[in-house]
């Protein structure tokens, strides 16, 4: 019957989830019960994409999402699909009616990562990060407001913002990663060779302003998302706290991350923050 398979599904989704971002699946486990099947089941499609064009080196990545893209329109239009991670999508995309031009934005940057590796114009590099961030914080936003199209449009920029700021975070943490061995450089008219501290003091800038703007939509949004959705928010800032204290030099040279016990120490307070009607 579809409904055990769709159940297997989910639960396939929710281990994408937590075996890719021990993180993220943290903030979404402090959403309301009512929605957190939903962005697992969103994280799960948009990590099965990303995985195609960043992970499966030793396999021909372009024909592999070409199948994708193929197994996900026919999920989309039928309903399901015997991959179990699109089976899933496809259920959250038909219950909150996300819009399809979402999807294809996504579907359009992540395959840009296939033959794109230089954003010489800002034009260029905000397209990619409207499609393959921008959209997944709209796609949410779908779910945390449960179809109040009013309410979406009133938080819409915001969790633009927010999704801009995330995405810049990750190119700042990952870019010696994304240099070195995917020969991708997402800032424009930045040499990463040469990058010095005035290039990465105008990106932090650039990353708080979109967290500034993402906040004044995180105190709006529905009280089952608010926690979660918070948690993230300051994992992030703090991550970009780090970057903003570590030198150019030792940027591009190493991965910088928030050690367990940090982010232990941030989502209690983040709980008590949201106990106490502070956010």
């Amino acid at each position: 019957m579809k409904a055990l398979f769709d159940t297997v599904s989910n639960q396939c989704s929710r281990s994408v989830t937590k075996a890719y971002s021990t993180s993220f699946s943290t903030a979404v486990q402090l959403l309301a019960p009512s929605i957190r099947q939903d962005v697992y089941n969103i994280y799960g499609f948009v990590r099965l994409a990303d995985e195609i064009v960043d992970s499966f080196h030793d396999y021909d990545k372009p024909a592999l999402f070409a199948q994708f893209e193929a197994d996900l329109e026919n999920a989309l239009q039928q309903k399901i699909s015997l991959n179990p991670v699109l089976n899933a999508f496809q259920n959250t995309v038909h219950k909150y009616h996300i819009p399809r031009e979402l999807i294809d934005a996504f579907m359009k940057s992540m395959k840009a990562d296939l033959t794109k590796t230089v954003y010489h114009s800002q034009a260029e590099y905000e397209d990619y990060i409207y499609g393959s961030a921008d959209v997944v914080g709209l796609m949410c936003l779908k779910v945390f407001v449960k179809g109040n199209e009013q309410k979406y449009q009133e938080l819409k920029a915001a969790a633009m913002k927010l999704g801009s700021a995330f995405q810049k975070v990750n190119f700042l943490r990952d870019l010696k990663a994304d240099f070195e061995q995917l020969n991708r450089t997402y800032f424009p008219n930045t040499d990463l060779n040469q990058l010095n501290e005035s290039a990465k003091k105008q990106i932090i800038e650039e990353i708080e302003a979109d967290f500034k703007a993402g906040y004044e939509g995180i105190v709006l949004l529905p009280i089952e998302a608010k926690l979660g959705v918070y948690t993230a928010y300051v994992y992030y800032k703090k991550l970009l706290a780090k970057l903003k204290q570590t030198p150019s030099t030792q940027i591009r040279q190493t991965r910088i991350r928030v050690p367990d016990y940090e982010k232990y120490g941030l989502f209690a307070k983040c709980y008590l923050s949201y106990k106490l009607k502070f956010i």
